[in-house]
């Protein structure tokens, strides 16, 4: 069931209207219905399978709280019979055991997220290999991939660690926890929730909060804009410039990396807006997941802007994990005493660098463009790391770090990086992509911009005047939040003022929205990773 269809819609309705009819203490109770009536319209199967890593970690996580708490009643009974190292030691063996189940039920989540998202990719090499041998090719599985695997495999991943870490104690109530990882308007295209953000937002019961519900309305709306005025309306030119790498090089390259920023970012904001707006009218709080990525002056900083559920879940469970795990310190000694102090304690973080950003890509999507596209984002970061030191030599020549014009040429120049690396989402393979990258330099004619070639991208004239109409609002949007929520500032309007905004936001969608008779309607593209 699309977010902008008309079933959604109607689906929303019928939900927020109950959800405030009954009493409190089973709201939970009708968010998890919900949640599955939603996730059931993918398919049964995916039903099964989403069930199937809600059991797991449910049984997972409780194993390992159980160890825990055994563990401390254990000691206090116990607190002056036993030793230090008496103590020490038994600790040890309940922290193998949790560990134990920690791994059985990583392995099984894991592994269902692998066998469906990945055989078919392996499947694939396997056989580029077999044709240079000229042998048999294996043939592909016959798999759908289930709707946001990738995003609630993650967050019951991180729900199992923390319970293993001892942040929390694991949920109790299997109906509950299963609602923590089915909660449906996240489970499109996230953001990646941890169990004490969310949890008990979802269980605790929210009473009918007028400002909630029209700040929540108000979200939702905004997202409908910029997935339907802009997302949608922008993709046909997308599509016909990536899709046709013979016919537009050079400077539609250049075109196709700007339209496609703009058309991700109005994409996957846009589905986030709708998200965290149908939690807010519900009462629940979930966490913002974009700040302003395109104001970014580095590529780092675009990455702690840019879907930041993401960057975090990567940054504590695999990239803190890793770089202090026992190989990591055994390689760490061996390059300080090869390299020298100062090269060798680089190489371990450069190392779990590399590995995050293989898996960031790898988790996007089962291909090698999207782990060129990780292994690009990564090379650009530990370059810039590289280069501190000119850095601080340059500003401390040239006066410019707080230059309009100065910081106006880093944002520019980390668009146009990010859009450039971006790209390897949309053409067919990767030695298409450098070889469009190529065209770049040696097929570059801006006239052919001037000449009614727009026109053939699958665009008309209307459609790039609500175009620039509707970016136009979205980035002076951005600006004003730069100083507080745009929602608060308009609530302090006389009502005049704000209604004219609401319905003028409400009309736009009406009007300028790419649907109607003929509309292909597309799913949010984070749906598919």
């Amino acid at each position: 069931m699309l977010f902008t269809s008309y079933g959604f819609i109607l689906f929303l309705l019928v939900l927020f209207i109950l959800y405030y009819a009954i009493p409190i203490k089973y709201q939970w109770v009708l968010l998890l219905i919900a949640s599955f009536t939603f996730y059931s319209f993918s398919g049964w199967d995916n039903v099964a399978y989403i069930t199937v890593t809600i059991i797991v970690t449910y049984i997972g996580a409780t194993k390992i709280g159980q160890l825990h708490s055994q563990q401390e009643a254990f000691l206090k009974e116990n607190r002056d019979k036993l030793s230090r190292e008496e103590k020490k030691a038994y600790r040890e063996q309940v922290k193998s055991k949790q560990k134990k189940y920690l791994i059985a039920c990583l392995l099984l989540d894991l592994g269902i997220l692998a066998v469906l998202k990945y055989t078919n990719f392996v499947i694939s090499n396997i056989n580029s290999v077999l044709r240079v041998f000229k042998a048999g090719e294996i043939s592909f599985l016959d798999i759908a991939l289930p709707m946001g695997i990738s995003f609630y495999t993650f967050q019951a991943v991180g729900y199992l660690v923390d319970v293993y870490r001892g942040k929390y104690p694991p949920e109790k109530n299997l109906g509950k926890f299963a609602l923590f990882v089915s909660f449906f308007p996240q489970l499109v295209q996230g953001p990646i929730s941890r169990f004490d953000d969310l949890g008990r937002q979802l269980y605790g019961g929210h009473v009918f909060d007028a400002k909630n519900v029209s700040f929540g309305i108000q979200r939702i709306l905004w997202g409908f804009f910029k997935k339907l005025v802009i997302a949608d309306r922008i993709l046909p030119a997308v599509r016909t410039i990536t899709q046709n790498p013979d016919t537009y090089q050079g400077i539609y390259v250049l075109l196709g990396m700007v339209f496609y920023a703009v058309q991700l970012y109005a994409d996957f904001t846009g589905g986030i807006d709708i998200t965290i707006g149908i939690a807010e009218v519900l009462g629940i709080k979930v966490k913002e997941n974009f700040e302003r990525p395109f104001f970014s002056k580095s590529t780092a900083e675009y990455w702690r802007r840019w879907h930041i559920t993401m960057g975090t879940w990567f940054r504590d469970y695999v990239f803190y994990p890793v770089s202090i795990s026992g190989f990591m310190m055994k390689v760490s000694k061996f390059s300080r005493e090869k390299l020298g102090e100062k090269i060798g304690k680089k190489v371990p973080v450069y190392l779990s660098t590399i590995i995050v950003w293989f898996a960031t890509g790898i988790w996007h999507g089962a291909s090698w463009n999207f782990i060129v596209w990780g292994l690009l984002n990564c090379l650009v970061i530990i370059v810039s790391q590289e280069l501190e030191p000119f850095y601080a030599w340059f500003h401390s020549r040239f006066n410019v770090r707080e230059k309009f014009l100065f910081k106006l040429f880093q944002v520019g120049r980390t668009f146009i990086l990010m859009s450039a690396i971006r790209i390897l989402d949309c053409y067919r393979n990767v030695p298409v992509t450098f070889r469009m990258y190529r065209s770049l330099l040696t097929k570059w004619n801006v006239n052919e911009l001037f000449n009614g070639a727009l026109l053939e991208l699958g665009l008309e004239k209307t459609d790039y005047y609500v175009l620039i109409f509707g970016i136009i609002i979205m980035i002076t949007v951005s600006l004003v939040q730069r100083s507080g929520s745009i929602r608060e500032k308009l609530a302090a309007r006389p009502y005049i003022v704000r209604y004219v905004a609401y319905v003028g936001l409400f009309i736009s969608i009406i009007v300028f929205g790419a649907y109607g008779i003929g509309y292909d309607s597309n799913q949010f593209i984070y749906n598919q990773f």
